[in-house]
């Protein structure tokens, strides 16, 4: 499976209410059959991929790119096993806009009636929330958070499906996590593919290349406030007086200025932005460096630390000690199954097939009349590209 985010065509409206009962009628048919002939941790492994996520929203009504395909998804499917829960050994928490903040006490309601121990259900609505914050505040590329989902199982697999949205360029991008494949919360832990469209000004603290950033942004904090407000300064001198230089610090107190390019410094947020007049940013820097946070999730995992408080600590880790963050978009991939002309990448035919062999087993075991069945199947159908060139 690819690694990284989907791009797509922002949408807007609303889902006609025949549409979405016929998604919740196929939708739960489909659960069952997948449940049923795979269990529900794999129905969750399926979810996190976002070939296998797409596929299924296209099965069920929505063009290929269209943005509304998540939140409408998911929605069906959280109201096509409403009740069945417990039956099937699934649940879907959150959804979009207001309900998405609901996420963590709707994962503890279900956890009480699961009965299940106190430190799961903490766990699980403290994953939920960290997802949130690693889409808005580590990977800042332009997209605001707008649409959570907490997928879990009765034996603690888990999948969180999120997106945001760029109104300036129109376009939505969705983010999906799985429990199994993340090592560490703040370094790559998402799953998926992406658009071929990125931005430019991208800063991904989340990258294995940011990893320095993170280890000095986190020393920074443990130090004391004094010694970070002094390094603050120096920024905010620079930052004023200096349109193409940067600040390295070559010793204690001795910082050396080096030029930039034009392209290095295009995007540069020392150029961009001033992040040192805020009296809240004071008061959380002041707080962490009272905290002392043992690790960078731990810093992360703050109360009141966001995308500002990350930029302001990755800048001054830039620019006065030298550990420069990653500026790539993660986004790598266009289209989950890449084009008959290798464009944007050759097509991947063994996850391929096999998406659509899964959704054809569901839609076939499904029971819903023969009319619905025929579209469904020819809605699968038309996914296949012509890859025989």
């Amino acid at each position: 499976m690819y690694r990284g985010i989907s791009t797509f065509t922002l949408d807007y409206g609303k889902c006609p209410r025949w549409l979405f009962e016929r998604m919740v009628r196929l939708g739960r048919e489909m659960t069952y059959v997948l449940v049923d002939e795979y269990g529900p941790d794999e129905f969750i492994k399926r979810i996190a991929d976002p070939v296998w996520f797409q596929s299924l929203g296209t099965v069920l009504a929505f063009d290929w790119n269209a943005s509304g395909l998540t939140t409408i998804l998911t929605a069906a499917l959280k109201e096509a096993i409403r009740r069945q829960e417990r039956e099937l050994g699934l649940f879907i928490c959150g959804g979009k806009g207001k309900t998405s903040r609901k996420t963590p006490d709707e994962i503890t309601g279900w956890g009480e009636r699961l009965n299940l121990p106190e430190p799961d259900i903490k766990n699980l609505v403290y994953n939920s929330r960290m997802s949130a914050k690693v889409d808005s505040a580590l990977v800042q590329d332009g997209f605001q958070i707008y649409h959570h989902s907490f997928f879990f199982s009765r034996s603690g697999a888990w999948a969180v499906v999120q997106q945001g949205m760029n109104t300036q360029n129109v376009t939505a991008r969705r983010y999906h996590w799985f429990s199994e494949n993340i090592n560490d919360l703040v370094c790559e832990p998402h799953s998926g593919i992406a658009t071929q469209v990125k931005s430019n000004s991208t800063l991904n603290l989340a990258a294995k290349t940011s990893k320095k950033t993170r280890e000095v942004s986190r020393d920074l904090v443990s130090t004391s406030y004094e010694t970070l407000a002094r390094d603050i300064q120096i920024l905010r001198k620079h930052s004023s007086e200096l349109s193409k230089m940067i600040a390295v610090k070559s010793g204690k107190d001795v910082v050396t200025l080096l030029s930039l390019s034009d392209a290095e410094f295009s995007h540069h947020p020392v150029k961009l932005e001033n992040f040192f007049e805020s009296r809240y940013l004071k008061k959380i820097l002041a707080k962490l460096c009272e905290i002392k946070p043992a690790s960078y999730e731990n810093l992360l995992a703050t109360a009141g630390v966001g995308p500002k408080t990350v930029r302001a600590l990755s800048l001054v880790s830039e620019v006065i000690y030298g550990a420069k963050p990653s500026y790539e978009d993660p986004a790598r991939y266009s289209f989950a199954h890449g084009g008959k002309d290798s464009i944007p990448y050759p097509v991947d035919r063994p996850t391929y097939d096999q998406t659509i062999e899964i959704l054809k087993v569901a839609v076939a075991k499904s029971k819903i009349n023969a009319v619905e069945k025929d579209k469904a199947l020819r809605r699968l159908t038309s996914l296949n590209p012509d890859v025989s060139s």
